[in-house]
């Protein structure tokens, strides 16, 4: 079970609370108790469940951002007191929407779960055309990239992508998440991985890096 702190940190950032996140995070460190966890257990775990909210049609983008910024703003206070070896850089990770596609929102809660868990993200935005995924990667030496898609025309550009990035790169592991995508589509686009949800992603990422590690 969540240390009772950390459940008030995850409602804090779904009430869109930025001063709460602050104030908890600061009895976290009070208390002795672990950033990392807090981090996780707490704001990662409240915007999971703002993303749920809006994909419910309960939370719409003005919520989500508010969110956003109250996880934000508890990370500022957590991330500094990290113990060396408990938050594992986890790695490089190139995001964004493929090539004729504009619907970002999925896209950004991707990228706040992997920055709330100490990746380094490298956001390329919407409209991403075909080459910038491989360029970025290579350019930045990546060991993840994902690809979002909330269309059934766009997500035909993620094959070429996923080819162009082994093509330069056998070894870079690519993530693939959208409303049109299943684990069948991703898996015969030749991705490594597929996630329904942004806390998905992270942990599919995660697994993903650990087994090609080992």
């Amino acid at each position: 079970m969540p240390h009772a702190l950390f459940k008030k940190l995850s409602e804090a950032v779904l009430k869109m609370d930025e001063e709460a996140a602050v104030e908890l995070s600061r009895k976290v460190l009070d208390e002795g108790l672990d950033a990392y966890s807090a981090i996780i257990e707490g704001l990662a775990e409240g915007m999971s469940q703002a993303g749920t909210l809006y994909d419910g049609g309960e939370y719409y983008v003005p919520e989500l951002l508010l969110c956003a910024d109250a996880l934000y703003a508890g990370l500022d206070i957590l991330r500094p007191h990290i113990k060396t070896g408990e938050a594992k850089f986890r790695g490089k990770v190139v995001i964004g929407v493929v090539e004729g596609d504009v619907h970002d929102i999925g896209k950004n809660l991707v990228k706040t779960m992997f920055e709330a868990e100490g990746w380094e993200v490298y956001d390329l935005g919407k409209d991403v055309k075909v080459e910038r995924f491989s360029q970025e990667q290579q350019r930045v030496g990546a060991c993840v990239v994902a690809l979002s898609a909330l269309m059934t025309t766009s997500m035909l550009a993620m094959p070429k992508i996923i080819e162009s990035v082994k093509s330069a790169d056998p070894g870079a592991i690519v993530l693939v998440g959208g409303a049109p995508l299943s684990p069948e589509i991703a898996a015969g686009y030749g991705a490594d991985g597929y996630a329904d949800t942004a806390k998905n992603a992270v942990v599919t990422a995660r697994n993903l890096l650990s087994a090609s590690n080992s």
